[in-house]
């Protein structure tokens, strides 16, 4: 079965979201970062990494094919699920950001993509991924800034508001701009931080500006007419060939002393 193609067995909750990333990941943006994230882990064949958020493995099954004993541990049953189904080679458990099923020092890489904004403790989750590594073991974080997003448009005080907005949805928005300072916390050495920019220019991110407003109408930041309008430009652009989203991105990583 293919690896980044949702079937109808895989419905569900979440359903929209896996397509979505799907189609995301298998950019040549996305394929360079993530092979970006396994030089920066630099593992010898043969030893242990965890990629926690892992999704429906994707990740995993990479390092795998690099001879990594690789492991994804994700909070999302269906997510685990769909990727078992996907790869049922694959060792993909359920399992908490904050509690990782592995002994002390076990593994010597854990990596975490498009995980952090999510969580409501990131410094117990840095503090845990401290705990599974072995002394000179990697971590790696990849994340976006959800204050940072730039989208063209005909209104750009609307943007501007409706990009806060959704972030201010999130429960933490700016923890990719703090990976620096979370690793140091922690207790990393040789904290790098390096900046990459997603760039969009069609129909493909309409889903999630789509997100932005409704997020952004929900809260009460703009009405269900601003939104409107504020779409129609992107739809317009989007038919047009003009949409144009970019997403910083920040890759940080550092070594367990």
């Amino acid at each position: 079965m293919s690896n980044n193609t949702v079937t109808p067995q895989e419905d569900g909750p979440v359903s929209g979201l896996i397509s979505l990333l799907d189609a995301v990941d298998a950019l040549p943006g996305s394929v360079a970062l993530r092979a970006r994230s396994y030089e920066l882990l630099d593992l010898a064949p043969e030893t242990s990494v965890v990629d926690v958020g892992c999704g429906v493995g994707r990740a995993v099954a990479e390092m795998a094919e690099r001879g990594v004993q690789a492991v994804g541990v994700d909070v999302s049953e269906q997510m685990v699920a769909v990727g078992r189904r996907r790869r049922p080679d694959l060792d993909l458990r359920l399992g908490d950001a904050c509690e990782l099923p592995f002994q002390d020092g076990r593994l010597a890489g854990y990596r975490a993509e498009k995980l952090y904004h999510e969580l409501g403790d990131p410094a117990g989750a840095l503090s845990e991924a401290r705990r599974v590594l072995a002394p000179g073991g990697r971590v790696v974080l990849i994340g976006q800034d959800w204050d940072t997003f730039v989208v063209d448009s005909d209104h750009p005080g609307l943007t501007r508001t409706i990009v806060h907005a959704r972030a201010d949805t999130i429960t933490a928005p700016r923890a990719a701009r703090g990976y620096r300072n979370l690793l140091l916390a922690a207790g990393f050495d040789d904290v790098t931080v390096e900046v990459r920019t997603g760039v969009f220019t069609d129909a493909l991110m309409m889903p999630m500006l789509s997100g932005l407003a409704d997020a952004a109408r929900s809260t009460g930041a703009v009405t269900s007419e601003q939104a409107g309008t504020w779409m129609a430009d992107q739809a317009g652009r989007a038919r047009d060939g003009r949409l144009f989203v970019a997403v910083p991105l920040f890759v940080a990583a550092a070594r367990r002393p």
